[in-house]
């Protein structure tokens, strides 16, 4: 359950890759604990450049990120890539070793953990992904889905407080996003901070319980998803269309077939109860 202190704070947050054009311009989002947080927007509006300055990745031109409300500069930037953790859209981008176990014990390896704590958080991590029967393969032999979960557990393994997800649904069959969602689930339930960039708007609206709005490097919305949702003149700015199950719902409440208060659903399933 997400409480109202924030863990990660962006303030006044710049970059720029070419000293000219911003691609992220006064970006101030405060992230908290254990909420659900999904950040939209066409490509190029700043999602992916916000997630490598708060990784510690990259350092803002202008602006300042804050772990537990201490401004992490300088070294103590090398914090932010213990504490929060990402996940690239492209798994082949964050896979260097030649056996998924060897992968997943890089990162608990460089933090110079003892060897008992890193066997510990490899086996926990592969146990969550269901990846044992897998630790010695090459990484570069699995199937697509397959590398996504090994990313995903180089990230559990390093015991991360926040986990930023960039577009974790890419390349995904529908089996896949369906393992991928009880993935989030389970971490959600063991407390973690999850904050997603995606570009699908049924799986924000369903699962996040606040939304975010990038465009040109700008934050402009922030909300619950139904209230982001809801915000014409961000989603027109941001060229982002409502989740079916929205659109469908407004329909049916401007036919006075469902309640007049009534909250959106956001399954189907949930609508059919509604309708019954």
């Amino acid at each position: 359950m997400a409480v109202d202190t924030p863990v990660l704070q962006a303030r006044g947050l710049c970059f720029s890759y070419d000293g000219r054009t911003n691609a992220l311009d006064s970006v101030s989002l405060d992230i908290r604990a254990g909420e659900r947080l999904a950040v939209l927007g066409q490509n190029g509006a700043g999602k992916s450049t916000l997630f490598l300055c708060l990784n510690g990745v990259l350092a803002p031109t202008a602006g300042e990120v804050l772990l537990h409300g201490q401004p992490m500069r300088g070294k103590r930037r090398r914090a932010l890539c213990a504490q929060v953790g990402i996940v690239f859209q492209q798994a082949d981008d964050q896979i260097i070793a030649s056996t998924v176990a060897g992968e997943v014990s890089f990162g608990p390896m460089n933090l110079r953990l003892p060897r008992d704590e890193v066997v510990r958080r490899v086996d926990r991590a592969l146990d969550c992904m269901e990846l044992q029967p897998l630790r010695s393969r090459p990484p570069h032999e699995l199937s697509g889905g397959e590398k996504k979960r090994v990313t995903i557990a180089d990230i559990l393994a390093m015991e991360s407080e926040v986990i930023l997800f960039d577009e974790p649904g890419a390349s995904l069959d529908p089996a896949g996003e369906a393992r991928l969602e009880g993935v989030l689930e389970r971490l959600s339930g063991a407390g973690k901070t999850l904050v997603i960039a995606t570009h699908d708007m049924g799986f924000a609206f369903r699962w996040a319980t606040r939304a975010v709005v990038f465009s040109g490097g700008r934050l402009i919305a922030d909300g619950t998803p139904e209230e982001v949702f809801r915000n014409e003149a961000a989603l027109a700015a941001a060229h982002l269309k409502k989740p079916a199950m929205l659109e469908v719902f407004e329909l049916l409440r401007a036919r006075g077939l469902v309640p007049a208060d009534a909250p959106c659903p956001k399954t189907p399933a949930a609508l059919e109860r509604l309708l019954k």
